[in-house]
């Protein structure tokens, strides 16, 4: 029944996933959503997320972000690493997603997410057919519409570590 929102994979931190692994996979493409996800909601870029977003591009990897966000604060995030951007995406929806596997010039199979919420970043991914990455989110503190999608996700990621028979993440 949960498994509509099971993420492809979950990760402590967008700054703990294996993207050399997954480079060697065949992955080229990475879609960023921004708050709690690489800065606290509504942070400036830092130092820690541009150096990995600069990392991962001299990687060979093409990057864009994927926000619900107004075009300023996405912007902002793309502009010091040469990424590109979609803003006012209308996640969960697949349009943005389709738009941004056009945008990078890729594929499906060479794409996958990367995103803290399961029921916008995660299963409009997986609602589009693309590899997606679950992270936990970097601050507790949030928007009241989100506290409340928090509660219904922790429901569903005790079935999804129940399903794989641990609670380890990568």
């Amino acid at each position: 029944m949960f498994e509509t929102f099971f993420p492809s994979e979950w990760c402590e931190s967008a700054y703990t996933v294996d993207y050399e692994g997954m480079y060697k996979k065949g992955y080229r493409n990475i879609i960023f959503d921004i708050d709690n996800t690489l800065v606290f909601h509504g942070a400036p870029q830092n130092e820690r997320s541009l150096e990995l977003l600069l990392k991962l591009k001299e990687m060979g990897y093409s990057i864009l972000f994927l926000s619900n966000n107004k075009e300023p604060r996405v912007k902002s995030f793309a502009d010091p690493v040469g990424a590109k951007y979609i803003y006012k995406a209308g996640k969960p929806g697949r349009k943005g997603y389709l738009k941004a596997v056009e945008v990078l010039g890729g594929t499906l199979s060479d794409t996958f997410f990367v995103g803290d919420q399961l029921f916008t970043d995660v299963w409009g991914a997986k609602r589009t057919g693309m590899y997606n990455i679950l992270v936990k989110p970097l601050d507790k503190k949030e928007e009241i519409q989100i506290v409340l999608k928090r509660i219904l996700e922790k429901i569903v990621l005790h079935f999804y570590k129940k399903s794989l028979g641990q609670s380890s993440f990568c």
